[in-house]
């Protein structure tokens, strides 16, 4: 079965409230912290604390800045530092984490700076951040993609967006709610979203852009075998409306495989270029939301060595991923094609081998180690990386 959060998003969304409702709903936070640590910003401390918003236990997930200000779900736009998307984006690649939170973290901050540029007209790599681009953004970012690892998320849905309406202040002054980023955002993937009388800020840049990037689906909640349920707080507790985010963790349920899932193959044919580059070009393309990519050795005429390179990707993010392998690679040329998937059951989990975090995935059974997260845990502890890999398993099947 699917590992599945269905995230109901009745009261609007913000990151720190995506945040609380996984840690509420199960997600370790010692864990989930470990991992926002590794990236290398400093200056901040993340807290999580349970609250009630209108009766309703939540976790609020709390970053306190050390210039003294106030982390919330409606963000200070006024004083938040400046912080260029290519910084980020080093930041982020320059972090030891689980490759599936940096893809995850990179796709969400790889929106935001795309929305910007759209609005003003410039070019992502220069986008300066004012309302995300603070430390309290990337921890809420960093945050939730820890804690959709640390729960074996393989899957994310997500209900329409509830909206506020009037006027917001920002860095460029007062402008409509919401605001022209979400909206924006909101429309890259045609998000459900609907309004309601309120002219707070319900649904912030960074909650949207969460769910633009991580949700397969927007739709009610699935036919699921429900194991857990969370609840993230917004720093507001409004009267007659529970100021939360809602999160349904469990096993989707399917009766029998069905017709699959559409997914796009995209291809190209280089023979211009080195091994380094195609590497690079497989991990860019997993970074701009491909399912999966790869290279096949192929001879082309006159007997000259080649590559094929694929993608397969959702339809919703096919120029995207298109783009990134013309940019890489320099061909003439993509071709593609419509197929279908029909992806084996498998759940994620993630273990501590001596305080090292251990991803693993299980199907069919078996348990199956992550080698990167052993290895970076058998360079730390100075274990072989056998050791640490026994370790892990027998942590994880309670041997």
């Amino acid at each position: 079965m699917t590992r599945t959060a269905w995230f109901h998003c009745f009261a609007g969304t913000a990151g720190d409230m995506t945040l609380g409702a996984l840690v509420h709903a199960g997600a370790d936070p010692v864990t989930v912290m470990a991992m926002v640590a590794a990236v290398p910003v400093d200056g901040y401390a993340l807290t999580f604390e349970p609250v009630l918003r209108c009766g309703i236990a939540a976790t609020h997930a709390v970053v306190a800045i050390d210039d003294h200000h106030d982390h919330h779900d409606h963000h200070d736009h006024q004083h938040a530092p400046h912080r260029p998307y290519r910084v980020i984006r080093e930041l982020l690649e320059a972090a030891d984490l689980p490759e599936r939170v940096r893809q995850r973290a990179q796709r969400t901050f790889r929106v935001l700076a795309e929305s910007e540029a759209r609005m003003h007209r410039t070019d992502p790599d220069d986008v300066e951040f004012h309302e995300v681009g603070g430390v309290d953004a990337i921890v809420d970012v960093v945050g939730s993609c820890a804690a959709l690892e640390v729960l074996g998320i393989d899957r994310v849905v997500c209900s329409p967006i509830t909206l506020g309406q009037g006027r917001v202040r920002a860095a460029h002054g007062e402008l409509p709610n919401p605001a022209p980023a979400v909206v924006d955002l909101l429309a890259t993937r045609r998000v459900p979203s609907r309004g309601i009388d309120d002219h707070r800020e319900l649904a912030t840049p960074t909650g949207v852009a969460l769910m633009v990037a991580l949700a397969d689906e927007f739709a009610p909640m699935p036919p699921m075998q429900v194991s857990s349920v969370g609840y993230g707080a917004g720093s507001r507790d409004v009267p007659g409306r529970p100021n939360v985010v809602q999160v349904v963790i469990g096993d989707e349920l399917r009766s029998s495989p069905g017709p699959g899932q559409p997914v796009e193959l995209l291809e190209c044919n280089v023979d211009d270029v080195t091994g380094e580059v195609v590497a690079h070009t497989i991990a860019r393309l997993l970074d701009a939301g491909a399912h999966d990519a790869w290279a096949s050795p192929i001879v082309m005429k006159k007997g000259r060595p080649a590559f094929t390179v694929h993608a397969l990707c959702d339809e919703s993010v096919i120029d995207v991923v298109r783009d990134v392998m013309v940019a890489e690679t320099g061909t003439l040329g993509v071709r593609g094609a419509t197929m279908r998937r029909w992806p084996q059951q498998r759940a994620a989990d993630v273990v501590a081998v001596d305080g090292h975090p251990v991803r693993l995935k299980r199907a069919a059974g078996r348990v199956k180690v992550e080698h990167d997260d052993a290895a970076a845990a058998a360079a730390a502890l100075g274990l072989p990386l056998r050791v640490v890999m026994e370790r892990a398993i027998s942590i994880a099947t309670g041997g």
